[in-house]
């Protein structure tokens, strides 16, 4: 099967920048922030070839990759692979609210 193309939503973007931005701001340098999106990029690519890798959700169509302490929830489409969210598994789970 061809390599799928990721799309990033909006919510991913906004999670992903609140995340590497907590670490800047905590850590008052960029180099964790930098290793950590690193990560989490490293990890997104996979899904270009092997989409599947990820755990199926509840939600049928979601599937969960976990990154470290990240849970990176997307969604396999045709020719593409959406990110949906970047939760930190560390929070209350309650506050969590993957829909598709």
């Amino acid at each position: 099967m061809a390599k799928r193309i990721i799309i990033w939503s909006p919510r991913a973007k906004i999670d992903l920048f609140n995340i590497l931005d907590f670490y800047y701001k905590r850590n008052g340098t960029k180099t964790y922030s930098i290793k950590l999106n690193n990560a989490i990029h490293k990890s997104i690519r996979l899904l270009e070839i092997h989409p599947e890798i990820g755990v199926q959700t509840d939600i049928k169509s979601i599937r969960n990759l976990i990154q470290g302490d990240y849970e990176i929830f997307y969604e396999i489409k045709i020719k593409t692979i959406e990110i949906l969210a970047i939760w930190d598994s560390r929070q209350n789970p309650e506050k969590q609210n993957i829909k598709h």
